[in-house]
């Protein structure tokens, strides 16, 4: 049996049309409707596949598409990439996966490498926003979304959601469960997520009228990480903690579900059980708070949904270039679980004569 690669001089010999008629019928140009399916069919017979780089170079494009975040390690970014890849791959693009780490750096030489034609667009999702990051944007090689907040000015397309919206829906959904006494674990503040769920802590703990000591109630953890939210946690407790061992606090918020789980882990370290002793409240509502033990309440900012319009706008950019920019924002909302259960009720001591 010959090993021979099949190639497309092959598939028109068995399909009996020229080289030329077949690539036009695979490559879905003009050919009748008969012409396409003898072509096809001797492709699959002969386990033709195209070659892609000599496809790409012809059609004057790549047919890929990239996405770069900071962490792919984040399951924020796992459930973005999936609903991103879902839109893509259906109209026929592939989809690469970038990281760039936290420098802002990284994420400017991303943007300036995108002249070398690897892909045809860029849908990013920075946490760190700089000037000279938008203006690598503004000028970059090819139409770029971006998943978060960037100034009005920029003109670039945009899906972001309303994060300081979801730390108040945090805040009341605890108030209603009776808690008084709220933390709030935050993320660096120079970044994106971090400024903006600062904003909202402050807003709605004032709002609720929860007391005068909003900056004390606050620990930043050095990342958006379950081992830094474990850290900033056990710093923030310990501070609240009387030699008695009694705690001034009742309920923490988180600002993504990663430091929520290091804080319930930091929590249990001190002998503090949740949600009976302390609630906790992620953001994100990523697959895990599912799975975790106790089942982690979070505020959902639409990952996958976030994810979806913004490869629906990549692609209407790409066929219409010249379209205005879009700005879409996707509302947050609380998924409650376990974590911020109300504690139960005390039993009442029994008294001669009561029923058993």
């Amino acid at each position: 049996m010959s090993t021979e690669r099949p190639t497309l001089f092959h598939v028109a010999e068995l399909a009996g049309v020229s080289v030329a008629s077949a690539s036009r019928a695979l490559n879905g140009m003009v050919a009748s409707a008969q012409t396409i399916a003898k072509v096809r069919a001797a492709a699959a017979e002969l386990g033709y596949l195209p070659d892609a780089t000599a496809r790409s170079l012809k059609l004057g494009h790549s047919l890929q598409l990239a996405f770069a975040v900071d962490d792919v390690g984040n399951p924020v970014y796992v459930e973005m990439m999936r609903a991103i890849e879902s839109v893509v791959s259906g109209s026929g693009f592939r989809l690469l996966v970038s990281s760039t780490g936290a420098d802002p750096a990284e994420t400017v030489g991303l943007v300036r490498s995108l002249a070398r034609g690897y892909a045809d667009g860029l849908v990013i999702s920075p946490q760190r926003v700089t000037d000279e990051l938008v203006a690598e944007l503004q000028r970059a090689a090819v139409p770029v979304v971006v998943v978060g907040s960037l100034p009005e000015s920029a003109g670039l397309d945009t899906v972001r959601t309303d994060s300081a919206r979801g730390v108040g829906l945090a805040v009341e959904h605890l108030r209603q469960t009776g808690r008084r006494r709220i933390g709030f674990l935050n993320g660096p503040l120079d970044t994106t997520p971090g400024a903006a769920r600062r904003r909202g802590f402050v807003a709605a703990y004032g709002e609720a009228g929860l007391g005068p000591d909003v900056e004390a109630v606050q620990q930043v953890a050095a990342d958006f990480t379950v081992a830094a939210g474990r850290l900033a946690a056990l710093e923030l407790l310990g501070r609240h903690r009387a030699p008695d061992g009694t705690l001034a606090l009742d309920a923490l918020i988180a600002a993504n579900d990663l430091i929520a789980f290091g804080a319930i882990h930091a929590a249990i370290e001190v002998g503090l059980r949740v949600p009976q002793d302390l609630a906790v409240v992620g953001m994100d509502n990523t697959e895990l708070a599912d799975f975790f033990n106790p089942g982690l309440t979070s505020v959902s900012l639409g990952s996958a949904e976030r994810g979806k319009l913004a490869a629906e706008l990549l692609l209407a950019r790409l066929a219409d270039p010249a379209r205005p920019p879009r700005s879409v924002v996707v509302q947050p909302g609380l998924v409650a679980r376990a974590s911020t259960a109300p504690a139960a009720e005390p039993a009442a001591p029994e008294t001669a004569g009561s029923p058993r």
